[in-house]
């Protein structure tokens, strides 16, 4: 059991974040044991193969490979430095990583169990050549794995965040910090993980915390106490349904109603809410809205509300028109 200690005064700095390095290494976690993760296996059988060719899995001199060991190995802090806002950028991020400090890259791979494989042992030797190593192969893993599959990934946690930022207004922060995980829960001004395999001491009242929606952190969720910032790393929702088949739009709706509003029609079988759709399709939430507007007055959509939610689905014409052009 992890505790972080969160006052009120704490509890007022509590933030969330989006980060393509827990992306990168949460996603290796998932290489090191896909039966753990049988979600994103569709993902893992696509991209391991080009990253084994790459020589970026599976092997002993990768680093960013020996770095991430399998659950519930330990993780070192310094891969994941604090995000800063909504607005990820790999670059930045790696710039943050090289620039950590040789005395924290050595004391965080003290803490790995056993004798070091050659890779470890080359940046312990020399922190800073190794921190460029490592972000080289971070940029390499990123542009086969990650960079792809981006926009919907980013879509979906920018979607998470609008989610939770709307419980916070309406439930408060204890409504909102007591429904991020089963593991995750806040009483007595602390917030309890429950890992079994990780200790760590309470972060000092005032340091806050950082909140990290992740895809590839699913089933479980990660942490970071040492350091000035804490930061929690969950599952956003939604992820069960990031690598399914988006159905397709026929090409001559597409050409008579553009290729947004055909593939929303085409996404419209069941009814959605505007943030799924744009999670779904990777347009923005202003754009779904807009086509929306747009065939909901043209007959094709009608929109009903159920609870909080506005969820839009497709009339019969539109279903004659995605038959007749099938």
């Amino acid at each position: 059991m992890v505790a972080i200690g969160l006052s009120a005064g704490a509890v007022a700095r509590v933030r969330f974040a989006l980060s393509c390095l827990w992306e990168v290494v949460a996603s290796v976690r998932v290489l090191r044991d896909p039966g753990q993760h049988a979600i994103h296996l569709p993902w893992v059988n696509r991209v391991q193969p080009r990253l084994a060719e790459a020589g970026l899995v599976s092997t002993d001199s990768g680093l960013l490979w020996q770095l991430v060991p399998p659950a519930p190995g330990y993780l070192a802090d310094f891969l994941n430095p604090p995000p800063v806002g909504l607005a990820p950028d790999l670059g930045q991020e790696l710039a943050v990583l090289r620039a950590t400090p040789p005395r924290t890259v050595r004391a965080h791979l003290d803490l790995y169990p056993g004798l070091r494989p050659p890779a470890l042992s080359a940046l312990y030797a020399d922190p800073e050549k190794g921190l460029h190593r490592l972000a080289e192969e971070i940029e390499a893993y990123w542009r086969l794995a990650l960079a792809g599959d981006w926009p919907r990934i980013r879509a979906l946690l920018d979607a998470e965040v609008f989610r939770r930022a709307r419980r916070l207004a309406e439930d408060g922060a204890a409504g909102l910090l007591n429904d991020l995980h089963e593991r995750v829960r806040w009483e007595d001004d602390a917030l309890l993980i429950n890992q079994r395999h990780c200790a760590a001491p309470d972060v000092p009242d005032g340091s806050g915390l950082v909140l990290v929606p992740s895809v590839f952190v699913w089933p479980s969720v990660l942490s970071i106490a040492a350091g000035d910032l804490p930061q929690l790393a969950y599952p956003a929702r939604g992820v069960g349904a990031l690598w399914e088949c988006p159905p397709t739009a026929p090409d001559a709706l597409s050409a008579v109603l553009g290729r947004g509003r055909a593939r929303l029609l085409a996404e419209l079988g069941t009814p959605r809410s505007s943030t799924e759709l744009a999670r779904r399709t990777g347009l923005s939430p202003a754009g779904v809205s807009q086509h929306l507007t747009a065939l909901r007055a043209a007959g094709l959509v009608v929109t009903h509300r159920q609870g909080r939610s506005l969820l839009s689905s497709r009339t019969a014409v539109a279903e004659a028109l995605l038959t007749a052009s099938a």
